[in-house]
């Protein structure tokens, strides 16, 4: 699903990324996790298509992102990928529905109630349709953000430290929500994070440092990712 070959990033005379390869198949969930910068977050901007890398090569879904125009590259982020982020950049005046129907309005295509009330059940939101963001606690405007990028059925997910701004309980319940998309749907799934416990709800691990591949973990524990963390500095 996602071919990543000797993608380098550069800022002046700064290496964020140097030299990355590494695959994801279709269905799998994987976390990226590094010490602060080790260029995690640039990764995933550059893999999804959100900024441009110095050098290498990107295929998604067998899309050769590179080659891509800024249009193309926007409907490739708008038709086949979902994105969801720490800040869960819900729009206020907005209820659930209309929140989560957005990618859809965005795009032009038509507007199904039906689809919304879907993924809302979905993610456990089903009673929350007409409520607006203020009205929800964290964990319930984060489901929405993700209800909101599963709506396009796209082969893709990008999740930037999802679990970031979320209390433990809340932070459990949306991995769980995300585990459950793999083993259920097939979903595809890269997730950034520093949390080893967010972490070990994914198939596998890649470590970075210093823009370079450091290694990766297969069938992941959380005792097991902050081992291998505290190897590269960040503990």
């Amino acid at each position: 699903m996602i071919s990543v070959e000797e993608l380098r990033k550069t800022y002046g005379k700064v290496d964020a990324l140097a030299g990355v390869t590494f695959g994801v198949d279709a269905g799998e969930f994987v976390a990226v996790m590094g010490p602060s910068g080790s260029g995690k977050s640039t990764l995933l901007q550059c893999v999804a298509g959100l900024e441009r890398p110095t050098s290498g090569r990107v295929s998604l879904a067998g899309v050769e992102v590179g080659e891509l125009d800024e249009t193309g590259l926007a409907a490739l982020r708008r038709e086949r990928l979902g994105f969801v982020f720490q800040a869960y950049n819900l729009l206020p005046a907005l209820d659930v529905a209309d929140n989560i129907t957005l990618p859809l309005r965005l795009a032009r295509r038509p507007i199904d109630r039906g689809r919304a009330a879907e993924v809302a059940a979905r993610v456990g939101l089903a009673d929350r349709l007409g409520h607006r963001p203020a009205e929800l606690s964290g964990g319930q405007q984060q489901r929405v953000a993700l209800a909101r990028a599963l709506v396009t059925e796209p082969e893709v997910i990008f999740a930037d430290e999802p679990t970031g701004a979320l209390d433990t309980r809340s932070a459990r319940q949306v991995l769980e929500l995300l585990h459950e998309l793999v083993d259920q749907s097939r979903q595809t799934i890269v997730m950034v994070t520093h949390d080893p416990v967010a972490a070990a709800y994914a198939h596998r691990v890649i470590f970075l440092a210093d823009g370079r591949l450091a290694g990766r973990l297969d069938a992941p524990s959380p005792e097991l990712v902050a081992e291998r963390m505290t190897k590269l500095g960040e503990w």
